[in-house]
């Protein structure tokens, strides 16, 4: 039996995340940098069950009072 090469040799090299064009960085800049660079990239996306803004505009226009529940108070004009 042959063996199978791993998926990795078949992907074509990715490109690179950073370059440095000046200077000479140490490996902790680098480190430090990548971090930062990748703590800005992708947040949690909004959570779909969450009322807008709009929503809530919306049910004041209409003198609508805030669902009963936990957190309705958060919600009250009041």
């Amino acid at each position: 039996m042959i063996p199978a090469q791993p998926a990795e040799e078949n992907q074509p090299p990715a490109e690179p995340l950073l370059s440095v064009v000046k200077g000479q960085p140490t490996a902790e800049e680098l480190a430090a940098l990548t971090a930062v660079v990748l703590s800005l990239g992708g947040g949690e996306p909004e959570r779909a069950d969450k009322p807008t803004v709009r929503h809530w505009v919306r049910r004041q226009q209409l003198r609508l009072g805030p669902t009963p529940g936990p957190g309705a108070w958060k919600r009250s004009r009041g």
